[in-house]
């Protein structure tokens, strides 16, 4: 493709972006992963994917966007804005409450991003005849640093982009094109000496800057562990249900931050303000119907249940046991067994032994026996 005709069109590929509903735009060199693609290999080493077998099934397309699609020649970095309404970390108080990471408590992004990179991408295949494609956090495309180099925002010491005009809270997709377009700079790193996202996690999730084991990490925890979670996390999970924003929300430079403009982003009342007494009660149908266009729907029932039997255990409201005591007798062992746990935490001493009586009568779960032990 002619690299004039990408300069020429370059203006009005921002402008579209923009009317979009895209809030920050910036172009990369295909080749621009750098050191990221090692470090990403050497999380993969470690075994800090946890559960995550699919980003080691293809993490040679990861580490290089040219082995995903050998005619790229321009890398299209977009970021929507998601910005919260109000500081995320406030809700950890209300222990009483499921916490869901505010990214979450809107449309499903996934959803809402690839319609409009579409619409971007159908009006640059009109314009200039180059194939396109576009992809959203399914694809094997390390989004992160190609958004850096396109200007967007620089990794933070979490790993997360951070923008200097929208903090920590950017949606990325992108827009691989055989069209040669003129490169953005990439964004300077500004963290400086601050370790507020590194100091706040409450599992410690960073081994060190610029380091995460996900196997820690109470967003993995809650949404991609498929097991049962390890006592060491489950009283700092507190009650989040769904995700963690705290090393997100704990960043400085959200003083720059905005509220989304995208209405799709803003909080749905459901969502917001949803009880644990409420959530444990789901069964599945239920939880479908409840999380219907959610990201969270996407953990499963018995997933979701787990983690607020957990948020129940720390809540200190004993009002709850009348309302985990039938999971005790749920379907799935992940559930009984979390079930088990918030008794031990909440029931008066005792009574436990009537609980465990009544538990163990019908249990054959070993992994559900041991959580009496």
């Amino acid at each position: 493709m002619n690299a004039a005709t990408g300069i020429a069109l370059k203006p009005a590929l921002l402008a579209q972006a923009h009317a979009a509903g895209f809030d920050a735009i910036g172009i990369s060199p295909p080749d621009a992963i750098g050191a990221a693609a090692a470090h990403f290999q050497e999380f993969l080493n470690l075994g800090r994917h946890g559960d995550m077998d699919w980003l080691a099934a293809k993490a040679d397309r990861r580490a290089d966007p040219c082995v995903l699609w050998p005619e790229v020649r321009s890398v299209i970095m977009l970021g929507m804005n998601y910005g919260p309404n109000e500081n995320p970390m406030e809700k950890l108080a209300q222990r009483s409450n499921a916490n869901i990471s505010c990214y979450a408590q809107g449309r499903d992004y996934h959803d809402v991003i690839k319609k409009r990179l579409k619409q971007v991408a159908r009006w640059l295949h009109a314009e200039s005849g180059a194939g396109v494609k576009v992809f959203v956090d399914t694809a094997p495309v390390m989004e992160k640093p190609l958004a850096a180099s396109a200007g967007l925002g620089w990794q933070g010491k979490h790993t997360n982009l951070v923008s200097r005009q929208f903090g920590s809270w950017l949606f990325l997709g992108a827009i691989f094109t055989e069209l040669a377009l003129p490169f953005d700079a990439p964004e300077t790193d500004h963290c400086g000496s601050c370790r507020a996202c590194l100091d706040i996690c409450p599992t410690r999730a960073f081994p060190g800057p610029n380091m995460l084991d996900a196997q820690r990490c109470i967003s993995y925890l809650t949404i991609e562990h498929k097991g049962h979670i390890d006592r060491e996390f489950r009283i700092p999970m507190g009650n989040r249900v769904y995700g963690c924003d705290d090393c997100l929300a704990v960043c400085p430079w959200n003083k720059w931050a905005q509220q989304a403009r995208e209405a799709a982003f803003h909080p749905s009342t459901d969502l917001s303000k949803t009880t644990l007494a409420e959530m444990l009660r789901l069964d599945d149908a239920a939880f479908r119907l409840r999380f219907s266009g959610s990201p969270v729907k996407r953990t499963g029932r018995d997933r979701f249940v787990r983690n607020c039997l957990i948020a129940a255990g720390n809540s200190g409201d004993t009002a709850l046991l009348s309302t985990i005591t039938p999971l005790l007798r749920d379907a799935s062992a992940l559930v009984r067994a979390m079930a088990v746990w918030a008794i031990r935490q909440l029931a008066p001493a005792p009574d436990i032994a009537a609980y465990r009586r009544e538990s163990l009568a019908h249990e054959t779960d070993h992994a559900v026996r041991a959580e009496w032990d």
